[in-house]
């Protein structure tokens, strides 16, 4: 294909995404998969060959279970530097969103990897942070209604092959292998918007927080059905605590963990072993409900504070907003 597409759908001079050029080989054929939060959340896998990256949109991303056929729909080639791009590509371009490099590594082709390709068969391993082993693109037949290619990405069966919870790695693993960041800490900043050339030396603009815009104007915000279950985000034990700026740090309060369910004016409270505790925790459920939200998930420790610090507020709900808003950060709708 060569970057021609890729230059054509982009102003290059306005988006942070890299123009790039067409290379020589590299000694490790690199690949990459990013999440990309656009229209639609999916996954972009892009393999190294004939000087770009190949790429493909994988709508529900990759599974580790060779029984799982997941639709890869090959989009136009990007350039090499692309495998290291994350950010957030600005509304009213193309690809508007946010992109977090969820893997990268090395492919090896098994054969030929070109005449793999043009026969729409390649079968490889992988060699990233995440995915690992054995893979076959298989190319299908027919095109869809915009002229794209419909492949498929699955797993071979080998030692890296999963089944049940374990294969679904995109539910297990989250975080960016660059900066270890989820989508929704990229997308929420603190980030500033990319300058041209034309606009070296001036002040960026910075991307408003999520709690300063809304829902509506968040870039990479997607709406979804809410879930009828989450996992509580448990601690996990650790020798040293992880450092740098994408880490905040508290006290673990010993108390009871709970999952606070809010949805049409009621709020539901359950352990982190699904059992109903709203009618002994009755003061906190009314405090959730009366929240200004629509339906969310509230996850955190049941704990009863000490007077000195409880008297900072009202009651429960003052407590609860002052949590939700100053020191999380989170949006609820």
């Amino acid at each position: 294909m060569g970057l021609q597409q890729y230059w054509k759908k982009r102003h290059v001079k306005e988006t942070p995404e890299p123009r790039g050029a067409v290379t020589s080989p590299s000694e490790r054929l690199q690949f990459v998969m990013q999440q990309h939060a656009a229209s639609r959340l999916h996954y972009d896998f892009r393999l190294e060959l004939d000087g770009t990256l190949k790429s493909w949109a994988i709508p529900k991303g990759p599974s580790l279970d060779p029984a799982h056929k997941r639709l890869a729909v090959q989009v136009e080639d990007h350039p090499l530097d692309y495998g290291s791009f994350e950010g957030i590509i600005l509304p009213k371009h193309y690809g508007a969103g946010t992109v977090l490099l969820w893997d990268r590594g090395s492919w090896s082709p098994v054969g030929d990897p070109m005449a793999s390709y043009r026969r729409g068969r390649l079968q490889f391993t992988l060699n990233g942070h995440k995915l690992r082993g054995l893979w076959n693109l298989v190319r299908m037949g027919g095109r869809n209604h915009q002229g794209k290619e419909n492949w498929l990405l699955i797993k071979e069966k080998d030692e890296e092959a999963r089944t049940g919870e374990e294969a679904e790695v995109t539910r297990l693993l989250t975080n960016s292998v660059a900066s270890r960041q989820t989508i929704e800490q990229i997308a929420s900043g603190p980030h500033r918007a990319w300058q041209s050339n034309h606009t070296a030396g001036k002040q960026a603009t910075s991307i408003p927080r999520p709690h300063e815009t809304g829902m509506k104007k968040m870039v990479g915000a997607r709406r979804t059905p809410q879930e009828d279950w989450i996992r509580p985000q448990l601690a996990t034990l650790a020798d040293e605590a992880p450092v740098g700026e994408a880490w905040v740090h508290e006290l673990k309060y010993d108390g009871y963990r709970i999952l606070c369910r809010v949805k049409n004016g009621s709020a539901t409270l359950v352990t982190r072993n699904d059992h109903d505790w709203t009618a002994k925790l009755q003061r906190i459920a009314e405090a959730a409900a009366a929240l200004p939200i629509k339906t969310a998930w509230l996850d955190g420790e049941v704990v009863a504070l000490m007077p000195g610090w409880s008297r900072q507020f009202s009651g429960p709900a003052e407590c609860i907003r002052y949590r939700i808003r100053n020191e999380l950060g989170l949006l609820c709708v």
